[in-house]
């Protein structure tokens, strides 16, 4: 409805509008394609990179809650060139949200954003001497995309020159990186960067193509982000592409003039938010999901907390003793609400998928236990573990492990084994 000149909406209905701009209102397809991941991405806008494996890697789960169980091998496929296939890559990783895939449409609309690192010099980084990037750049020029590993051991070096420390190395990639000289090709086995030419990596229309005037490169970010979300708040469009807000603020205002994003009031929010021309606000929402840390409907802790009146942080980094749910907590989306949250493991050595602590949000409805029950056996068959082990952690834990054939519950809670710190977040 309408209040004055300014449209009101529900908080249920903001809730549909931002689950739908998200994908879970779009239908499955029974067995997920490129297409469906270009749509989920198309949706998404971008997929965080994290290098916490406790469970799967981060840029892995946003499509696995909205496509369901699909060949991880499609993402591996979209962030990849191939000349003997014919394949031009869709996706490349750049400081978008956090460290994230994007679309590789985005790179010459991300040239003010590397042009801005350039003129700030990295402030804490300015010790990283000038030659070392020149050498390392070079170094790739000639002998093709490589890590920083091959980079710091087949380099000329001097063992008492602090420049060929590792550290510094590593600095002076990341910031070619960021400025743009360099780009991210791909990760090796064990999750480290491979740089090489951006020429080498990007599809030479993005390359060559002109760089934005920021202010234009502000308002497609802004319009991305506003797609992605739905409805939002100035605050929630500027986190999305990690943009200063004076500049998102601005860049509102000429999207709103344009007739691109409109003026709503949600209730229960204090402030104005803003609802993009093509949103979709279904019927209902039929989402049965868990949502990794790094999902975007999440990413905003407090945002989520608006929409779905949940309140979320990560432990990961809490010490064990001082958890309140657990070091990797997913929360469940059913409906849509978030009913629930589980702290989840995959022991691969086992074979199992661990559910070391399950919780029942106050409005959780008396089927949470059976759908999460099977949302969990669908996740583990997709990460290819044969069975579901509940711990007795939480007021969820014994009507899940019954929903579960041998799935064992109520006991002695046992401590926590996974470890404060697992490894560092990317990049």
């Amino acid at each position: 409805m309408r209040s004055g000149s300014v449209q009101s909406l529900s908080l249920a209905q903001a809730r549909r509008i931002a689950l739908a701009a998200q994908g879970f209102a779009d239908p499955a397809h029974a067995t997920p394609t490129m297409r469906t991941l270009s749509r989920a991405v198309d949706r998404t806008g971008v997929l965080q990179v994290d290098s916490v494996n406790v469970l799967q890697r981060a840029h892995y789960m946003p499509l696995y809650s909205r496509m369901g169980p699909y060949d991880t091998g499609l993402l591996h496929r979209a962030a990849q060139t191939s000349t003997t296939q014919r394949r031009t890559r869709r996706l490349v990783e750049y400081w978008a949200h956090v460290q994230a895939y994007m679309p590789v449409d985005l790179w010459p609309v991300m040239r003010f954003r590397m042009e801005r690192y350039r003129e700030q010099n990295f402030g804490w980084w300015r010790d990283v001497d000038h030659g070392l990037k020149k050498e390392l750049f070079a170094e790739i020029t000639d002998r093709g995309a490589l890590p920083a590993s091959a980079l710091d051991d087949g380099s000329p070096r001097s063992r008492d020159h602090w420049g060929w420390n590792w550290s510094a190395a590593r600095k002076a990639l990341d910031i070619l990186y960021r400025t743009g000289d360099l780009a991210i090709a791909g990760r090796t086995r064990q999750f480290e960067v491979v740089y090489d030419l951006p020429e080498r990596v990007i599809p030479a229309e993005h390359v060559e193509a002109a760089a934005l005037p920021a202010a234009d490169a502000h308002d497609e970010l802004v319009r991305r982000a506003a797609r992605s979300h739905g409805v939002a708040t100035v605050r929630d469009l500027a986190d999305y592409y990690r943009m200063r807000t004076d500049e998102t603020a601005a860049a509102v205002a000429r999207l709103v003039e344009a007739g691109e994003l409109e003026t709503v009031a949600v209730e229960g929010w204090s402030r104005p938010a803003y609802l993009h021309a093509e949103a979709r606000l279904p019927r209902r929402v039929a989402a049965r999901a868990l949502l990794s840390p790094f999902d975007p409907v999440v990413w905003e802790r407090a945002r989520a907390e608006a929409l779905f009146d949940f309140f979320y942080r990560i432990e990961i980094y809490v010490p064990a003793h001082k958890r309140v749910h657990g070091y990797y907590v997913l929360p469940f989306l059913l409906g849509d609400r978030i009913v629930a949250r589980v702290d989840l493991k995959a022991d691969r050595a086992a074979g199992v998928l661990m559910v070391q602590g399950a919780f029942a949000e106050p409005h959780a409805p008396e089927t949470t236990a059976a759908e999460l029950a099977v949302e969990l056996r669908r996740l583990a068959g997709w990460l290819g573990l044969g069975d579901v082990v509940v711990g007795p952690r939480g007021d969820l834990a014994a009507p899940l492990a019954a929903c579960l054939p041998g799935g064992r519950a109520p006991g002695r809670p046992t401590a926590d084994p996974t470890p404060a710190v697992n490894e560092p977040a990317v990049p």
